[in-house]
C-alpha cells in the first residue's frame, strides 16, 4: 500500500533514511561491502602530538629573562641589577635564545617562536660593532709620531711578574697599570724599570685601589680623575707632539652596587668632554663594554675604541680563564683624532683574571 512516504536506497543498495525521517535524527551507517562494523564518522579527526608544557615554561622563562636586558639596551639605557651584569655578556644571549627556540618548536607553541626569533633577531642586531673602523691606508700614511700603549689590570698585584716580562719583551712606550699593590709599586721602582720608564706616576693605593702610568716621555700637568680607584693622569710630550694620557678603573658593577660605577664612568665622561683640543689617550679596565649605555656615552665625546678600530670588538678581555671563547671585553684604549691604531694584540698575564692590551698607534 501506498503510504506517502519514501525509501531511498544508498549507492550500495542498502536503505537510506525515508522521507518521514526528521532531518536532525541520526542515521546509522551501513555497513561496508566487507562486512567491517560502520565507523563513527568519514574523516576521523588527527590527533596531536603531545605539546611539552614543561619545555614550553622554560623556553616563555628564558626568553623572558632575555628580553629584559635587550629592551634595555634598545632603550639606551643600563637599568637596574642584574641587567648591567647580564649586558656585559649579551653575545651569548644567542646560546639561550636558540634551546629557547628549539624549546618552543617541540613544544609546539607559534608564539614562543614568533618570540624567540625576535630574540634572535634583536641579539643579532646589537652585536655589530659600536663606532667606526680604522681608516684604511693608516698603516702606510707618514705620522708625526707613533707610540704602543699597554693597559694591563693586576688583580691586586698578582700579576706583577707577568707584567715586567711582557715589558721587558715588548716595550711599549706608555703603560696603563690597574690593580698596582705594593709588590707592584715596588717592583716598578726598580732601577730596571726606572731605566726603561723614567717618567712614571705612582700610586700606593694598595691591593684594587694602586695605579701606575708609565712613560718614556717626560710627563707633565698630573691630575686624578676622582674615584674609588685611583685614576691619574698626564701630558705626554713625544717629542714636540703633547698628547693626554689618563687611566681608566671605575668601580665594577657589583650586584645591587652600580650607583658607584655609574657616578665614576660619568666622571671619565666630563672629564674627557672637557679635554681640549689636545689628542687623548684613555687607557684601563672599564669594567663595562660597548653594551652599556654609561660607556657608549664615554666615547660619545670624542673618542674610538682601539679594539673595535681594529675589527676586534667583540673579544673577551675579562674573566681571563673563560676568554677568548667565552667573556666580555671590558678592558678599552680609546682614542681621539687624529690618532688611529695601525695593530693591536690581546695578551695572556698569568696571575690575573684580565687579559692585557697592546696598541700600536700613529699620531697624524
Amino acid at each position: 500500500m501506498y503510504t506517502g512516504a519514501s525509501t531511498r536506497r544508498t549507492r550500495n543498495g542498502t536503505p537510506g533514511r525515508t522521507a518521514d525521517e526528521a532531518p536532525g535524527e541520526a542515521v546509522e551507517d551501513a555497513p561496508d561491502d566487507g562486512g567491517h562494523p560502520p565507523r563513527a564518522g568519514r574523516y576521523p579527526r588527527a590527533r596531536r602530538g603531545p605539546r611539552h608544557p614543561l619545555i614550553a615554561a622554560l623556553s616563555a622563562l628564558t626568553l623572558a629573562v632575555l628580553t629584559v636586558p635587550l629592551a634595555v639596551r634598545g632603550a639606551d639605557a643600563d637599568g637596574p641589577t642584574p641587567v648591567p651584569q647580564l649586558l656585559a655578556f649579551l653575545p651569548w644571549f644567542l646560546a639561550p635564545a636558540w634551546l629557547a627556540l628549539l624549546g618552543a618548536a617541540l613544544a609546539r607553541r607559534p608564539l614562543l617562536l614568533v618570540w624567540g626569533l625576535a630574540v634572535l633577531a634583536a641579539t643579532g642586531w646589537f652585536l655589530q660593532p659600536y663606532g667606526a673602523p680604522a681608516p684604511s691606508g693608516a698603516e702606510g700614511r707618514p705620522a708625526k709620531a707613533q707610540f704602543r700603549i699597554l693597559t694591563a689590570n693586576l688583580r691586586y698585584g698578582a700579576a706583577t711578574p707577568g707584567l715586567v716580562e711582557t715589558l721587558r719583551r715588548e716595550r711599549p712606550q706608555f703603560v696603563s697599570v690597574q690593580e698596582c699593590s705594593a709588590r707592584c709599586a715596588k717592583a716598578l721602582r726598580t732601577s730596571e724599570m726606572r731605566d726603561a720608564y723614567p717618567h712614571r706616576i705612582i700610586s700606593d693605593g694598595g691591593g684594587a685601589r694602586g695605579s701606575a702610568l708609565l712613560s718614556v716621555y717626560p710627563l707633565r700637568d698630573r691630575s686624578r680623575v676622582p674615584a674609588h680607584l685611583d685614576m691619574p693622569g698626564a701630558v705626554a710630550d713625544i717629542e714636540g707632539h703633547r698628547v693626554r694620557l689618563q687611566v681608566a678603573h671605575p668601580m665594577p658593577p657589583s650586584l645591587g652596587r652600580t650607583a658607584a660605577w655609574r657616578v665614576e664612568l660619568d666622571r671619565l665622561r666630563a672629564w674627557s668632554n672637557a679635554r681640549g683640543t689636545l689628542p687623548t689617550v684613555i687607557a684601563g679596565d672599564f669594567n663595562a663594554s660597548q653594551d652599556h649605555s654609561a660607556f657608549r656615552d664615554v666615547l660619545k665625546t670624542g673618542l674610538h675604541d682601539a679594539a673595535r678600530m681594529l675589527g676586534n670588538s667583540r673579544t673577551p678581555t675579562w674573566p681571563a680563564r673563560t676568554a677568548p671563547p667565552l667573556g666580555a671585553q671590558i678592558d678599552h684604549v680609546l682614542l681621539s683624532r687624529p690618532m688611529v691604531p695601525v695593530d693591536g694584540q690581546f695578551l695572556d698575564l698569568k696571575g690575573t683574571d684580565h687579559r692585557a692590551f697592546l696598541v700600536n698607534v700613529k699620531l697624524f
